[in-house]
């Protein structure tokens, strides 16, 4: 990409960022934090995920 193009990009995305009422830009942060992935997710994927599940099931099968 040019520098050119790349000065325009982000030129743009300016322009239409001030342009949002600032409603607006709340509310798509906040949907934005909602859809967060939990922390170790998003460092490891699903592999956290996996692993507790099994520890979980193992700890229930352990109890009966």
């Amino acid at each position: 990409m040019k520098t050119n193009d790349y000065v325009k990009y982000m030129t743009q995305e300016i322009i239409k960022y001030m342009n949002t009422p600032r409603d607006e830009r709340k509310e798509h942060k906040q949907e934005k934090m909602m859809t967060k992935l939990p922390f170790s997710q998003r460092l490891f994927g699903v592999l956290p995920f996996g692993f507790l599940m099994m520890l979980k099931k193992r700890h229930r099968h352990r109890q009966k």
